[in-house]
């Protein structure tokens, strides 16, 4: 492959990006052209949020080509445009080979969750210290353990007292890290449901893997009341799903909610407020681990 590199000011970024996409690029990606520099400009965008910006002040868009040819005219048919004043080519150059299933594979380490219970790629050798692991690799579905949110799921599921977690709901389950963090602890009559169907069929991949049973599906699947609700998705769809998630945990159960900034605690606690009291329980980069038991 060819990689064509551009120079761009912020507000020419999403017109360009439209050009290259128009010229058939294979992939178009944005980068802070003053990275590792004094100039370095943090851009922090919010989950289920718009970008804060198309791009930095100095941007370097590339673009990738499936041979030489191609990024040339793709080069020089941007050139004369209007809309490239004030852009610059960069260059148009090889793609180095790459073995990229072993450079993919070098960006998961092992995760810890508690002293002695690791999140672990299949790749990589169990931390002697580890004495209960999830063997789960990057996919498709949401949840390898990398984030704040999934972590303090999986810390609140392992400082639970031993056979305490029940008959267990998994609402909105990715992967299906939790429910299997969830067997792994004790947890009985597991349901992971999902409405995406590559989330489900990652999560019987997964348990399956892990040797703990799960029943994966969409939504309709769950029924009935569980002991441990769990639900890691993001504060509006969550306060939507309020009277829903309530209605699943049985008297004296536990419901834990993940995908929540510290900022949107007062609201989750509103929406929920007429069912359960919630209270923040763990807190990580940001992000808040909410908590309620139903009432006996």
């Amino acid at each position: 492959m060819y990689e064509l590199s551009l120079l761009c000011p912020e507000d020419r970024v999403e017109t360009i990006s439209d050009a290259l996409d128009a010229l058939d690029a294979l992939s178009v990606s944005v980068e802070d052209a003053d990275a590792q520099t004094d100039a370095e400009q943090a851009l922090f965008g919010e989950p289920g949020m718009p970008a804060p910006k198309e791009g930095w002040n100095r941007s370097r868009v590339i673009a990738l080509y499936p041979d030489e040819a191609a990024a040339t005219e793709a080069r020089d048919l941007l050139l004369p445009q209007d809309f490239f004043e004030g852009c610059k080519i960069l260059a148009v150059k090889p793609v180095p080979e790459q073995d990229w299933v072993r450079l993919t594979q070098s960006q998961f380490e092992p995760v810890e969750i508690t002293p002695e219970f690791w999140i672990v790629p299949t790749w990589h050798e169990l931390p002697e210290q580890a004495k209960v692991s999830i063997r789960l690799d990057p996919g498709l579905a949401f949840g390898t353990g990398t984030h704040p949110t999934t972590r303090m799921c999986l810390r609140w599921i392992a400082r639970q007292p031993k056979g305490s977690l029940g008959r267990t709901l998994d609402y909105g389950c990715g992967s299906g890290i939790l429910a299997i963090g969830a067997a792994k602890f004790g947890a009985s009559d597991i349901d992971a449901v999902d409405i995406d169907p590559a989330a489900v069929e990652s999560t019987n991949y997964n348990t399956s893997a892990n040797h703990v049973e799960v029943k994966a599906g969409l939504p309709e699947a769950a029924g009935g009341e569980y002991q441990t609700v769990l639900a890691n998705i993001l504060a509006t769809p969550l306060k939507v799903l309020a009277p829903l998630l309530c209605g699943r945990v049985q008297a004296g159960g536990h419901l834990v909610l993940a995908g929540i900034l510290e900022r949107q605690a007062d609201e989750l606690k509103e929406a929920y407020a007429p069912y359960v009291k919630l209270e923040v329980a763990d807190s990580e980069d940001g992000w808040i681990l909410m908590t309620a038991q139903r009432a006996a």
